[in-house]
């Protein structure tokens, strides 16, 4: 029996949709500000040694969970005590071990890639903020399954506002790589203090081998995806790191930041919010087709028109600011970037419904298509095109999307020609204006601030003359479950 009527269920989902896109829209402003400003005070070479370290990090935390934090939340039954002191002792035992490996791996890392005294403790700074981590999980599994999203944002505004303060203090005073290591630490530890503040669990320790089983027959297959998911991405990273020089990481790594920020701002808020919601509605196959529907919707209305501000207008945007020119060489891998998003945009929703239906191994055979196209395709980028060659392969391997929403047809009833269609006729009216603009208005920072806003005048005028009553009802719909 669900836990959550739909109508609570929808209501909740809307209010934290809400309270993490304003708290996403926050951090992000503030942590491109804050990444804007680095890139004036730090060199290619530098953010390239943090992104490399920091994906070594993420390497290690994939197998700190083994998919127990997802078993929790698509669990129809309520939780247990049991559930969670078993949870919390698995996860444990594997960060702890993961740690000490990676204390272990220290020098090995150093000499592989080339760090010096810096980089090394920025690495073994990243050891330590993962373990405060990972005591987090508990609280915000609870959190996360009830949707209570307006608690769970604060202490990430915090982390945030702690991190990005402290590299950048530390970045203008000259401290280099050590403002990372500086930064990440401070993060954590008042993330952890603040988590603990909002949603207190007082942690236990004991396992008990019939839950253990449990919820390890969902979470191995989940954690399985999430492993090919870093063979896929943040291993590809590490091996980016020893292919390619520092400086042309470095511009993949921008490049893909720039790219990914829209799905950075509303699609992980999706995700964090339509994984519970979507598990709670499993077993009504027809309101959760709704459900997918709208989302589509909403990440559509949001994302492709930010995809096109963000590609068309980085080279204005690098006329007014001359500074920024450092970075012009990212340009072709941003537009490829930008294609990736796009397409993930949408495939992301429907894995997300697959996995809260239990349809699990569908999206792990899916993940292994993606991790093996991957290594197939992006040495072959780099040899035919340079480090543009990455983008270019993530762009090519998106464009499966068309089979996984053939997949989840069968199994899931919805329609999503309706729900994109007019986002996208105004996102390529909005293109054409763009195009124009560029050659024709954008000359100084005024200029440019004018033609951001009237394309965003240009892409709403145009939604609301193609589907005028469709966002009628969408918004007041919202407006009603926001009221309650």
């Amino acid at each position: 029996m669900n836990e959550l009527d739909i109508a609570t269920i929808t209501r909740r989902s809307i209010r934290g949709i809400f309270a993490l896109v304003s708290r996403t829209f926050l951090i992000q402003v503030i942590g491109q500000g804050v990444s804007f400003l680095l890139t004036i005070y730090l060199f290619p070479a530098e953010y390239g040694i943090f992104f490399i370290a920091s994906s070594v990090i993420v390497f290690l935390s994939y197998f700190s969970d083994v998919g127990l934090a997802a078993a929790l939340i698509q669990k129809k039954e309520p939780l247990t005590d049991d559930d969670l002191k078993t949870t919390f002792t698995i996860q444990q035992i594997l960060v702890v071990s993961l740690v000490i490996i990676g204390f272990l791996l220290s020098g090995f890392v150093a000499q592989i890639y080339h760090l010096d005294q810096a980089g090394l403790y920025l690495y073994q700074a990243l050891i330590i903020a993962f373990f405060l981590s990972s005591l987090k999980t508990i609280p915000s599994i609870i959190l996360e399954r009830n949707l209570q999203f307006q608690k769970l944002v604060i202490p990430e505004i915090i982390e945030t506002l702690v991190f990005n303060i402290t590299i950048l203090v530390l970045a203008i005073q000259g401290y280099g790589i050590a403002s990372f290591a500086y930064g990440v630490l401070a993060r954590g530890a008042v993330g952890l203090i603040a988590m603990y503040l909002i949603a207190p669990w007082r942690i236990r320790i004991g396992y008990v081998p019939a839950v253990g089983k449990r919820l390890l027959s969902f979470g191995v297959p989940f954690q399985a995806n999430s492993v090919l998911a870093l063979l896929k991405d943040q291993l590809l990273v590490l091996y980016l790191g020893i292919a390619l020089s520092p400086v042309a990481v470095g511009y993949i790594g921008v490049a893909q930041k720039w790219a990914f920020t829209p799905l950075r701002l509303f699609m992980d808020n999706v995700i964090r919010i339509t994984f519970p919601s979507f598990s709670r509605m499993a077993s009504d196959k027809t309101n959760l087709g709704k459900a997918i529907e709208k989302t589509l919707f909403a990440t559509a209305f949001f994302i492709f028109p930010s995809l096109a501000t963000l590609v068309l207008l980085m080279p204005s945007f690098m006329k007014v600011f001359p500074t920024y020119q450092k970075w012009e060489p990212a340009l072709a891998s941003l537009f490829f970037f930008g294609i990736n998003a796009c397409f993930s945009s949408v495939s992301t929703p429907l894995t997300n419904a697959l996995n809260a239906i239990g349809k699990i191994k569908v999206t792990l055979f899916f993940m292994i298509g993606w991790t093996v196209a991957t290594w197939i395709l992006t040495p072959l980028g780099i040899i035919l095109f340079g480090f543009d060659g990455v983008a270019i392969a993530s762009a090519a391997i998106a464009s499966g999307v068309v089979i996984v929403v053939s997949v989840v047809k069968r199994h899931i009833p919805f329609s999503i020609m309706p729900v994109i269609v007019t986002p996208t006729i105004a996102t390529g009216i909005l293109i054409g204006f763009y195009l124009l603009a560029e050659k024709y208005i954008v000359s100084d920072l005024w200029t440019f601030a004018l033609t951001l806003i009237l394309g965003a005048a240009v892409y709403l005028g145009s939604l609301l003359l193609i589907a005028k009553e469709q966002i009628i009802s969408d918004t007041r719909m919202i407006m009603v479950n926001l009221k309650r």
